[in-house]
């Protein structure tokens, strides 16, 4: 069977902790989208991790983790990822590169940098790490395999014609230095051989666990708001961050999908331009403390280190999120990061032009959205670590219940910690 972990929101929910739980149950862990521009942090016995293209699953010895087919695939951030886990005592993971999966290039880097300065105030907040310029190339048809790294004469000529079409955007456009294709050509061919011994068919060996009965877990990067169809567009990533796009990111067949598990945050975070529409953002001191309060070391980005925009919980988005994710269930993190409110504001609904709705909409109306609000009482008690779901507070308790009933998916994790173990099992009062 196949487990997708996706993100119900903005990204940064605490999906590599969850996948990095559920993983010790599995046999595969894959990832299927996105690249090294954003990372998701793990904290177990070997320390703490931020991870940025390796899957989740390379701390447990019996996992095959897989690179796949739809991930922008920078190598050179791969072999530097596998180097740092293994020099703090990580054992080498068992590994699949897609012999399909496409190059991020370093000029779809310069490109990212290039163009964000261009547009200037009116830029999207990119990392920088050239994830549009890499998908516009690979559904453009000048993106480069990973298999064509093994003909050179294939990649020449491929690295050649996509060279020129940079060049022309680079010197006219950006006014900017031309790339050397050859030697771009040998710093590919370099970094080939540290990648040969993972490279492999992935989708063929993808099939061959689901028919032996093996246990896949689909690992996504981002959340729900960021997906280029169904998110806020266009302040979002390009590539699709919804479990479904597992069957086209990694190749597994539609139906071995079982259980998609959407994670989100007890409250709001963002990354990204200050332009995007974020509804429930608190701001000012009460949004400093919030800020310093969360995740594991406070709200910074796990990539870039920016600080992150924080919010109230926002059901509509949430709701929203878990719907076009096809959530069987939901798991919630930072639960412990409220215990020093004594109010607990959530985002029950959006004012738009007068008429208060719980349907999540399109970019124009979310830009004239205004927050409503319910109050609920904090529980005003540090829970941090606590294992035992019926051991919480009960207005904790009836905060997730609350939750629960406005998103309309099940929660069934809820965390109260970074560390692996610092996890609650809860049963559904759905």
């Amino acid at each position: 069977m196949v487990k997708a972990i996706v993100g119900a929101n903005w990204g940064d929910e605490g999906k590599g902790k969850v996948t990095d739980l559920l993983a010790q149950q599995s046999d595969v862990v894959i990832r299927f989208q996105g690249g090294a521009n954003a990372g998701h942090t793990i904290i177990n016995d070997y320390g703490r991790f931020a991870l940025h293209i390796l899957p989740s699953g390379i701390f447990y010895p019996h996992v095959t983790n897989v690179i796949g087919n739809g991930v922008a695939l920078d190598i050179g951030k791969l072999v530097d990822e596998l180097a740092q886990v293994e020099a703090q005592g990580v054992p080498a993971p068992r590994l699949i590169v897609s012999d399909r999966a496409q190059l991020l290039m370093p000029y779809h880097i310069l490109q990212d940098s290039y163009e964000e300065a261009r547009l200037g105030g009116r830029a999207f907040g990119s990392t920088k790490s050239g994830i549009a310029p890499f998908y516009s190339d690979k559904y453009a048809k000048t993106g480069i395999q990973v298999c064509d790294l093994f003909d050179e004469p294939r990649l020449r000529s491929r690295l050649t014609a996509a060279v020129e079409l940079k060049n022309v955007l680079f010197e006219h456009l950006y006014h900017q230095p031309r790339v050397d294709a050859e030697a771009l050509t040998e710093q590919l061919l370099s970094l080939r051989e540290r990648i040969r011994p993972f490279v492999g068919d992935t989708v063929s060996f993808i099939h061959q666990a689901l028919k032996d009965g093996k246990t896949v877990l689909l690992e996504g990067q981002l959340g729900s708001m960021k997906d280029p169809d169904l998110g806020i567009f266009p302040m979002t990533t390009s590539s699709h961050t919804l479990a479904g796009y597992g069957c086209v990111g990694a190749g597994v067949p539609p139906a071995a999908i079982e259980d998609v598990i959407c994670v989100t945050k007890a409250y709001s975070s963002c990354v990204g331009s200050q332009t995007e529409p974020f509804v429930s953002e608190v701001t000012g001191q009460a949004g400093d403390e919030l800020r310093r309060r969360g995740g594991d070391r406070g709200e910074f980005g796990a990539t870039t280190g920016r600080p992150r925009r924080v919010g109230w919980f926002d059901t509509v988005a949430t709701k929203y999120g878990c719907m076009v994710q096809g959530a069987t269930q939901a798991a919630l993190t930072c639960l412990d990061v409220l215990g020093y409110l004594d109010e607990i504001p959530v985002c029950t609904g959006y004012e738009i032009d007068g008429t208060v709705t719980d349907t999540f909409p399109t970019t124009p109306a979310l830009l004239r959205a205004r927050p409503v609000f319910t109050n609920l009482p904090g529980w005003k008690q540090n829970i941090r670590g606590c294992s035992d779901y019926d051991a919480l507070p009960a207005n904790a308790k009836a905060y997730v219940d609350f939750l629960e009933r406005h998103i309309g998916t099940p929660i069934t994790m809820v965390s109260t910690g970074p560390k692996r173990e610092e996890m609650t099992r809860r049963t559904s009062k759905l």
